[in-house]
């Protein structure tokens, strides 16, 4: 029996994690949240002392990972580098810019695809990530562009940092972000876009619940549910 997939693109800060995540426990699929292992691979350059722009030096450091990806009785995605809980830690604002770099090398993207895909392959999943409709899922049944504006997504980043106790002032928050924007928007490797066929939903007026209704009714009708 083939399995259902739900593909999320979109900015940073967008709230593709939180609003993936839900959606994923309300159908019962399986959320794989593709940004945490690039993360993961992020703090491993930042641990090891890597450039994480540098393409051969990175490409040098991957034979060495283990990279899982753990589900607990809820369900919940943990990230494991070398058998070391990282969930945690990938959160760090300063792993956002390793994250953004190393996810720009094509040798890092190969070494995640089938990954991804095996996922997918296995299990009903809403996937979320950049390139996930474009790239790592292009026939999914269900492709969604989730986005909103810079200046709403840097004030829902501020109080996600505040609740974790790792508060940043807006204006660093606002230029993080777009920066971000600009290099997700202008690598070589799968570059951020919207997919073609896929559905463009703009929360920058909508609540959470608000959201994850709209999300959830662009599901069901790509996919029947």
């Amino acid at each position: 029996m083939s399995t259902i997939r739900v593909a999320i693109d979109g900015p940073s800060g967008a709230g593709k994690s939180s609003l993936a995540r839900a959606a994923a426990a309300t159908l019962g699929f399986l959320y794989v949240d593709t940004g945490a292992i690039y993360r993961t691979v992020g703090l491993s350059a930042r641990d090891r002392g890597v450039d994480p722009g540098d393409g051969a030096a990175v490409a040098a450091m991957l034979p060495a990972l283990q990279v899982e990806l753990r589900y607990d009785g809820a369900g919940q995605q943990k990230m494991f580098l070398n058998g070391r809980d990282v969930s945690g830690e990938i959160r760090l604002p300063e792993i956002s810019r390793y994250a953004s770099a190393v996810s720009a090398l094509p040798v890092v993207r190969a070494y995640l695809m089938e990954t991804q895909r095996e996922l997918a392959r296995k299990n009903n999943v809403v996937m979320d990530g950049r390139d996930i409709g474009t790239v790592v899922l292009p026939d999914a049944e269900a492709k969604i562009f989730l986005t909103a504006s810079a200046k709403v997504r840097a004030e829902r980043r501020c109080r996600e940092l505040e609740e974790r106790g790792t508060p940043q002032p807006f204006e660093e928050v606002l230029r993080d972000i777009e920066d971000r924007d600009f290099r997700d928007t202008h690598r070589e490797a799968a570059p951020l876009r919207q997919a073609e066929g896929a559905a463009l939903l703009d929360t920058s007026a909508l609540d959470f619940q608000q959201s994850l209704e709209a999300l959830l009714e662009i599901i069901q009708e790509r996919t029947g549910l």
